[in-house]
């Protein structure tokens, strides 16, 4: 299933030209930019044969709604949402070394975005984020995801406990991070199959998705802090299977 949306910014529309440009529709930039990073994609986008349409400043306000737009946007049909019934075969298609990153309620557009960057230069095998509670991959988070969304499978799910035990029916171990986590992350075996869930900026995980986690543990944290930014975390979580992998 494909949609058509709006990203912006030069990051954005450029991780967009580079890595699926065929489902970039048309490309807009700000009459008389003087940046000369626009002028390239401008240049980029006609080179490849894409529409390109100098508008107003106020315009490229308009569609990015109230994101830093940096004079470009594109309109972009994505090449496809996954499924949670894709998941097994996700799993499958790792062979044994399955990264999956859950994400339970992070409604913070910033937070997703840094969490997907994190995720695909890691070389996640997916990201799974629930329906509800949880931030839309809309154009602030492609932006902040600096191409990111485009190389990884996100994986909207309507029930996210029960895509955690579809998880767990393939395979994967399943481990989430909280504060009072017995354990701590880097006590974990992360070489196999694994997903690493992590709650979102206000209550954490959710009972239910508690209830279907292997385990609790934490990242140790020796300073007066009782937590980290939820992207922040991921990224610590997703690099500790990186060192584990080799």
């Amino acid at each position: 299933m494909s949609s058509t949306h709006w990203v912006v910014g030069i990051n954005a529309v450029a991780a967009a030209l580079e890595n699926d440009a065929e489902h970039v529709r048309e490309v807009l930039v700000e009459a008389g930019a003087k940046n000369p990073r626009v002028q390239a994609l401008e240049r980029e986008a006609g080179d490849i044969g894409l529409t390109v349409r100098r508008v107003s400043a106020q315009a490229l306000d308009g569609i990015s709604g109230g994101a830093r737009h940096q004079g470009a946007a594109a309109r972009y049909e994505a090449a496809r949402t996954w499924d949670e019934r894709e998941l097994p075969g996700l799993v499958e298609n790792a062979g044994g070394r399955a990264l999956v990153l859950v994400l339970d309620g992070v409604q913070d557009p910033h937070n997703l975005g840094a969490c997907l960057r994190s995720a695909a230069a890691a070389n996640a095998t997916a990201v799974v984020i629930p329906k509800d509670k949880s931030a839309p991959v809309n154009a602030t988070v492609r932006k902040t995801a600096s191409g990111a969304a485009d190389r990884i499978p996100v994986v909207r799910v309507t029930n996210l406990a029960r895509s955690l035990r579809t998880l767990k029916d393939a395979g994967v171990w399943v481990y989430g991070l909280a504060g009072e986590g017995e354990g701590t992350l880097y006590g974990l075996d992360l070489e196999g199959n694994v997903a690493l869930v992590l709650g979102g900026e206000g209550e954490g995980l959710r009972r239910l998705t508690r209830e279907q986690c292997d385990g609790l543990v934490r990242i140790p944290m020796p300073g007066q802090m009782e937590s980290l930014n939820v992207s922040v975390a991921a990224g610590v979580a997703l690099f500790e299977a990186v060192r584990q992998r080799g």
